[in-house]
């Protein structure tokens, strides 16, 4: 009787090639040898794992247990790579710092970072995985049982083959697309592709998966078997949303452009300089991601699907206190508290992996984004914090930005009616649920802390201030709480066990699809009466619509937010200006920035290469804060400095693959420049 064994390791042609130990549902790594100590009935053989849906679903489960939690491959993690983020000194060893320097070679070692990391791993699960879904559609025809079935199960392996080479080709470019279960002694010479032949080969398996795959498990005869536990399931509409990604991919400008320039599969090195492209996008792609994620969103705004934008209702946005009739909530997105570890999510989150596990973020992302002064909030010193540009992108509630970019400098937009003197008033709402500035109210229950830490109950984040050490705060001016509530803290203690602290930051949510949908639509409009216009595939929303729609649900009496503003919608890129510009404040600290300004061809374009800190003189006084809202502080003095500045190349549009896997065979070459 024949088992299933594979050696798990980093090297590709192992991954591709040898064999799987199969324990169904487990997601342990077993080598070739530590089989044979496993007691007999934990073996599952290969006539056993593919003979009835239930123990083929559960070879697939080890699927779901694989896609790496970005915020929890290690106890410190890194995977902002944009110029959204920056360490403070002790972080610098992470990821997201060596990309700064230019060190994308790092990525082979740093197990802080997500691509590599401790716990979970992009490059060596995807290849793995890859292989088990090729290996199970080979054996399908072993499955005894219904058609459903054998669709529901052939759907999620479709998927998933071509979602670990998506992923892959985001951060590598074009790879060979490997669809055949290679025999351990076969090296599998296949050629690389380029990026927009390799997007090609994931959309006929996404396609394939939205055809076998259901709306709704729960309305299937198989899935009533795990009724209510079906949630992070692929679907049909996931299928389709990420066909509709891989669309916009192959047809933004970096693909475009190395599919002009590519030889044998390989992507170019650009020139020095990609200004004056960002605009240039494959028509033809986007024309098919529009179609296809318009039709998604008909599907949300006719009620087919369980998907909707979760509600921005807050009795108090700074603690992110929940609005007593407000059915879900957008924090509920990205963390949960008090909901007994639920998996975040709320009615927004699309695709995520497994369910990480309760109290899983104490030792990690709970404790990365606050302050380390005085101990006050627990764990090392690491800190991620935002970059001020990036705090900067967070325009006006007339929804106006407040700088434009122009000749590869930020200049001030003169429509905003930002003032420097008051630059925390009239903001997007999203920036005081996001970001913790001076003066905020840090820790609300004082009783635990020791009298250093009393001292830092209020924000004191000018020049100078407590929370400036560079060592143990902000270096910018703001901290993020975005992802983690300011409530974990000493005080607080947001993060003990009698809070159910949950975090997990999805792969795709609906407010991306809302965002990508307005970029493709804005692509393929002839005109820019277009942009105001429902196309046939999409008879719910236009591009404007799409990214208003944003906008709606963040807007309230007390914190109203505008339309996109007439301007903008003059020229069609313009308008993507400002898409581009939405996309960097709803996504923001979830690990898009960097694909975005790759994917635009402004990765090595000033002003985005920049990372500046905010520097200004506090003039109302610390017991001033006690009594009035922050955001109506008046400072002085306020300006920008200098941290860090990318001396990128062209050849920082890829990270390099590894060496030892670029020597088994000629067809598989490196990356230019690396």
């Amino acid at each position: 009787m024949a088992y299933i064994c594979m050696k798990y390791n980093n090297n590709v042609k192992s991954l591709l090639c040898g064999s799987l130990l199969l324990l169904a549902g487990s997601a342990s790594f077993t080598s070739c040898t530590d089989w044979l100590e496993k007691e007999k009935e934990a073996m599952v053989a290969e006539d056993e794992a593919f003979k009835n849906f239930r123990n083929f679903q559960g070879y697939i489960e080890e699927i779901y247990s694989l896609i790496p939690d970005k915020e929890k491959v290690n106890y410190c993690t890194a995977w902002n790579f944009g110029d959204d983020a920056v360490h403070n000194p002790e972080g610098y060893a992470h990821m997201d710092h060596q990309v700064d320097l230019g060190n994308y070679r790092n990525w082979y070692f740093n197990t802080q970072c997500w691509l590599n990391g401790d716990r979970s791993s992009l490059w060596r699960n995807s290849w793995y995985c890859i292989r088990k879904c090729n290996m199970g559609i080979e054996q399908i025809k072993s499955l005894v049982g219904s058609d459903e079935e054998r669709d529901l199960l052939l759907g999620q392996m479709y998927f998933f083959r071509a979602w670990w080479h998506f992923e892959l080709m985001c951060y590598f470019g074009g790879l060979p697309y490997i669809d055949k279960a290679f025999e351990a002694s076969q090296i599998p010479e296949l050629p690389r592709l380029s990026f927009q032949e390799c997007a090609d080969r994931c959309a006929e398996d996404f396609e394939r998966a939205a055809s076998l795959l259901p709306l709704d498990w729960d309305e299937t005869l198989a899935g009533m078997q795990t009724l209510y536990k079906n949630d992070l399931r692929v679907n049909r509409f996931m299928a389709l949303c990420y066909l509709g990604k891989c669309y916009l991919w192959a047809g933004s400008p970096l693909m475009k452009e190395f599919e002009k320039t590519k030889t044998g599969g390989v992507p170019q090195l650009l020139g020095a300089s990609s200004n004056g492209k960002t605009y240039d996008y494959d028509v033809a792609y986007c024309q098919k991601a529009a179609e296809t994620l318009g039709r998604a969103l008909d599907l949300v705004n006719r009620g087919a699907v369980k998907y909707k934008l979760a509600e921005y209702r807050y009795s108090n946005i700074y603690d992110h206190e929940r609005d007593e009739n407000a059915e879900s909530c957008y924090s509920d997105i990205f963390y949960t508290v008090k909901q007994n570890w639920n998996m975040p999510g709320s009615t927004e989150a699309i695709f995520r992996g497994a369910y990480p596990g309760a109290n899983s973020a104490n030792w990690n992302c709970a404790k990365i984004f606050g302050p380390k002064v005085a101990g006050l909030v627990d764990h090392d010193n690491i800190i991620h914090h935002p970059t001020a540009n990036l705090v900067d992108q967070y325009g006006m509630s007339n929804g106006q930005p407040i700088y434009l970019v122009q000749n590869g400098e930020y200049v001030l937009n003169p429509n905003s009616g930002w003032d420097p003197e008051y630059p925390y008033k009239n903001r997007d709402p999203r920036f005081y649920h996001d970001f913790v500035f001076d003066g905020f109210h840090y820790v609300l229950s004082t009783d635990a802390l020791n009298d250093n830490q009393k001292k830092l109950e209020y924000c004191a984040l000018y020049t100078g201030g407590a929370m400036r050490d560079i060592d143990h705060a902000s270096s910018t001016g703001y901290f993020i709480q975005k992802l983690v509530p300011h409530q974990c803290n000493q005080g607080d203690k947001w993060y003990d066990w009698d809070y159910s602290f949950q975090s997990y930051v999805p792969y795709m949510r609906l407010a991306d699809v809302y965002l990508m949908y307005a970029e493709a639509q804005a692509v393929v409009a002839g005109s820019a009466k277009e942009l105001k216009e429902r196309p046939t595939y999409c008879t719910s929303l236009s591009a404007v619509d799409a990214v208003n729609a944003l906008r709606d649900r963040v807007n309230s009496e007390d914190y109203p937010m505008e339309h996109v503003q007439a301007q903008f919608l003059d020229t069609k890129e313009h308008f993507l200006d400002e898409v581009r510009r939405e996309r960097a404040v709803e996504l923001s600290f979830e690990g898009f920035r960097w694909c975005d300004l790759q994917r635009w061809l402004l990765l090595t374009e000033p002003p985005y290469t920049q990372k500046y800190s905010h520097e200004f003189e506090r003039l109302e006084s610390d017991e001033w804060f006690k009594s009035h809202d922050p955001k109506d502080a008046h400072i002085g003095n306020f300006h920008k400095e200098e941290l860090i500045t990318r001396r990128f190349e062209s050849k920082h549009y890829w990270f390099p693959l590894p060496d030892k896997d670029i020597y088994l065979y000629e067809g598989f070459p490196q990356n230019p420049g690396w």
